[in-house]
């Protein structure tokens, strides 16, 4: 069946990113969202989808750290084609945007990941880059390979202020790179966010007021919580305008640390960490010389290492709801409007207003279920 260019989907319950709606549809015209109105307020001889009475609509969800899905890490292909694989792993899970994550590499890597992420056009669901590394804490690598985690250099400097990329993220130790480094990509519209990283409370501030405004997956990999030296952590959840990512998998944070932070001055998101098994079906796969293995949620390395996770978005929000005691509504606004709000790009997704692009998901409230999503208004079944 041909979808018609301009229709309306309608729902007994419509959450559009802050608030919940009842008895409303999303008129759409093309891939955009041209209205949001009572259900008994549309136009007359206008094609009308009606969602059966237990389905919630929302937002498509918005995954700011995906490392690979659909059985391919980006690490090892990065290009444009793998970058579309992952993202369409995702997508069964209601996930209508994500940021392709390239760990620690070398720089032809790094280039060839910023190469192919610009050769994605706009509404294939793919926002830009997340670089997570190589500036990263000696002390803190995590599953990254400490004989490629390096300072910046001038061509760093270059490459990613010049990356024309509509979103490029950088996930860094900002106690290991010089403050005019933070300044200088800030300046240029590169986000930056806190991760792998030894930094002291002081640096920390310092790296905030440089152009930092995110903390990559709050708690994993970072400097702890301690009584006379609070780190990032604190600064990370006294912050009022910075965001910090949370893994919601039971196994990388405590889900009381969680529940703690959640009531800081800081913004929350979900994130995945999500590595090649989701959507995929090898329960391993390579890390560099190492292999991980995937063990229910999470993946580890041998020795007991976490390696990201085999966790995906719809997971991940009813996990908030099971585990932190969050209201379903902000489990979604997480996973949703706060990384559009992180990123930059709440005029374009994250919110079901008009002008914004038709990503939305259908699922079911009682156990988080997708049952399809709309990527720029074309239907996908889950």
């Amino acid at each position: 069946m041909i979808q018609p260019a301009r229709f309306a989907i309608a729902a007994t319950t419509v959450f559009n990113g802050t608030r919940l709606l009842q008895d409303h549809a999303v008129i759409v015209d093309g891939d955009r969202i041209e209205a949001v109105c009572p259900r008994h307020q549309l136009p007359e001889g206008l094609t009308v989808t009606e969602r059966p009475a237990d389905e919630w609509l929302a937002p498509g969800f918005i995954d700011i750290q995906v490392n690979g899905g659909g059985d391919v890490l980006l690490n090892d292909s990065p290009t444009a084609a793998a970058m579309r694989t992952i993202a369409a792993a995702h997508r069964r899970y209601g996930t209508t945007s994500v940021l392709p994550t390239l760990i620690t590499d070398r720089p032809e890597k790094m280039q060839a990941a910023l190469a192919a992420a610009r050769d994605i056009p706009a509404g294939a669901g793919i926002l830009g880059l997340h670089l997570e590394g190589p500036f990263l804490s000696p002390e803190k690598p995590g599953v990254h390979d400490p004989a490629l985690i390096r300072p910046p250099t001038q061509d760093d400097v270059d490459m990613l202020a010049q990356s024309g990329l509509a979103v490029t993220l950088v996930t860094l130790a900002p106690e290991c790179v010089p403050a005019t480094f933070l300044t200088t990509l800030a300046r240029r519209g590169v986000r930056l966010s806190l991760g792998h990283s030894m930094a002291t409370y002081e640096q920390t501030k310092a790296a905030l007021a440089a152009g930092v405004t995110g903390f990559t997956h709050l708690f994993n990999a970072m400097r702890p919580l301690q009584s006379r030296e609070p780190g990032p952590i604190a600064a990370a959840l006294e912050s009022a305008d910075a965001s910090f990512g949370m893994i919601v998998d039971g196994a990388h944070v405590h889900p009381a640390m969680l529940r703690l932070a959640l009531r800081g001055a800081g913004r929350p998101m979900l994130v995945t960490d999500a590595m090649p098994p989701v959507g995929g079906q090898a329960p391993n796969f390579r890390l560099g010389a190492r292999t991980a293995t995937r063990s229910g949620a999470h993946c580890t390395l041998p020795d007991g290492t976490l390696a990201g996770t085999a966790l995906d978005m719809a997971s991940a929000v009813r996990n908030a709801v099971r585990l932190l005691d969050c209201t379903l509504e902000q489990a979604l606004s997480y996973a949703t409007l706060a990384p559009a709000r992180f990123l930059g790009v709440e005029d374009r997704v994250g919110r079901l207003a008009p002008g914004r692009r038709a990503d939305m998901v259908a699922l079911l409230p009682s156990d988080v279920r997708v049952v399809g999503t709309w990527l720029g208004g074309s239907w996908q079944d889950a």
